[in-house]
């Protein structure tokens, strides 16, 4: 999976569904661990799309601060 392609909610969303499976305890040691190597990578994609949209808005700030 890309998770490039995903909006911040779908990764936020399959990130969650990871953890709820993990904790279950029912999936296979193979499994949790490629779960859990998943799950990394999206937590990095949401921090990364969040960090962005802060910048983002930070800057509109500034903008809007300076033409006032």
């Amino acid at each position: 999976m890309d998770e490039k392609k995903l909006s911040f909610e779908e990764a936020y969303k399959q990130l969650t569904e990871l953890v709820k499976k993990m904790e279950s305890g029912e999936l296979p040691l193979a499994d949790s661990v490629a779960a859990y190597e998943q799950g990394i990578k999206l937590k990095a994609y949401c921090e990364q799309l969040l960090k962005e949209a802060e910048l983002k808005i930070e800057t509109l700030k500034v903008n809007t601060n300076a033409q006032a």
